[in-house]
């Protein structure tokens, strides 16, 4: 048995995760077991700088290194802090897996340019604060093999969830959607996985704006309005909804100016909540659909979710309504609960990469074959 820890940080920019996992080194998949967690709070300015930093065309490189640095040391305290409340030593992890914070995404390039993946990361500079080695850049060798380089989580959802006798769906709900298809063991095709759009991103960013603090705790507010129809045809209208697979998304596409180019400014702020909620639940409807239709798979699966959206009650309700035959299971039966799966996957995938095995799957990415992912820092 080994010792990892997984870091994440998402689109939403609230925090890092650590994750300390056990990894059975003499099985294909690891039997990843989730040991220890903790969640290290993002720093307003910390988070004002990064957000900035998004999509920020005058970004200088001072800036850059500026936030890379603090972001750095932050993903240092969250893994001391791990290791000191788990009564861990440092010496018995192997390695600690890194996703860095993403700042650009754009697998299809930019006004005709080269595709290209932004993670604001210095895993040098982790080695040396935790005096352990570390795994990070997991994306880039995926997109240079032809792949969207995302979603990399659904690899860690076949090794945890993937079952004989039974079609599973694991729904990562994070700033924005994606979906993982899992055939019964016994069938022999791949897993499928793509983004399905945005989820958290948009209602966080709608309700700090008119209710402020970060979130919409429990879909409150988004419940309390009614979902404006003709405002839902324009945003599902978006061409992203109908892409096949391999698809990813971002903030690229997906933000306030985006949603505010579909407004006429009529709509009553709650009613815009709601109708973003509905847009989540209705796009990864969608996509659900999608994937069925491509692997062939029966309408009945049992539904994981899991991200910070597992946690919004409403959006689980409009999940439930328009995925009828999904029965919705609890992540927490397999020993991992909903927040932690994606700081669990970075664990595993720098497991995979010390061992020289692949890391992506390319039935998800589109790649032009499986890979080894990450860059390997010693310490």
């Amino acid at each position: 048995m080994s010792l990892y820890i997984g870091l994440m940080s998402g689109t939403s920019l609230d925090g890092i995760d650590a994750a300390l996992v056990e990894i059975d080194d003499t099985s294909a998949s690891g039997c990843p077991r989730l040991l220890a967690s903790h969640a290290e709070p993002m720093p307003a300015a910390l988070r004002e700088s990064l957000w900035a930093l998004c999509h920020a065309a005058g970004a200088g490189f001072a800036e850059l290194a500026a936030a890379e640095d603090a972001f750095c040391r932050l993903q240092a305290q969250a893994v001391a802090t791990l290791l000191a409340a788990s009564g861990t030593p440092r010496e018995a992890v192997e390695a600690i897996g890194s996703h860095g914070q993403t700042i650009e995404h754009a697998p299809q390039g930019h006004a005709g340019g080269p595709a290209y993946t932004l993670q604001l990361d210095n895993p040098s500079l982790l080695a040396e604060l935790t005096g352990r080695c570390v795994v990070a850049d997991f994306r880039r060798r995926d997109l240079a093999a032809g792949g969207q380089a995302a979603p990399l989580a659904p690899a860690f959802h076949e090794a945890l969830f993937r079952a004989p006798g039974e079609w599973r769906l694991v729904l990562n709900l994070g700033g924005f959607a994606n979906l993982t298809l899992l055939p019964p063991a016994e069938d022999p095709r791949a897993p499928l996985g793509f983004d399905s759009g945005p989820a958290n991103a948009l209602l966080d960013a709608w309700h700090a704006r008119h209710r402020g603090g970060d979130f919409d705790a429990d879909g409150a507010w988004a419940a309390s309005g009614r979902v404006d129809e003709a405002l839902l045809g324009r945003l599902l209208a978006e061409p992203f909804f109908h892409l096949p697979p391999p698809r990813s998304t971002g903030r690229e596409l997906f933000h306030l100016d985006w949603l505010e180019g579909h407004l006429t400014g009529q709509e009553r702020p709650e009613d815009v909540q709601a109708t973003l909620a509905e847009l989540t639940a209705q796009s990864v409807a969608l996509a659900v659909a999608m994937a069925r239709e491509r692997l062939e798979a029966p309408t009945a699966a049992r539904l994981i979710p899991c991200g910070g959206g597992a946690h919004n009650r409403d959006l689980l309700a409009r999940l439930d309504r328009h995925l009828p035959d999904s029965r919705l299971a609890d992540s927490e039966a397999w020993g991992w609960p909903a927040d932690w799966l994606e700081a669990g996957a970075f664990a595993w995938l720098a497991w995979r990469r010390l061992h020289g095995m692949p890391g992506n799957l390319p039935s998800v990415t589109g790649a032009a074959g499986p890979r080894v992912l990450g860059g390997v820092y010693a310490p």
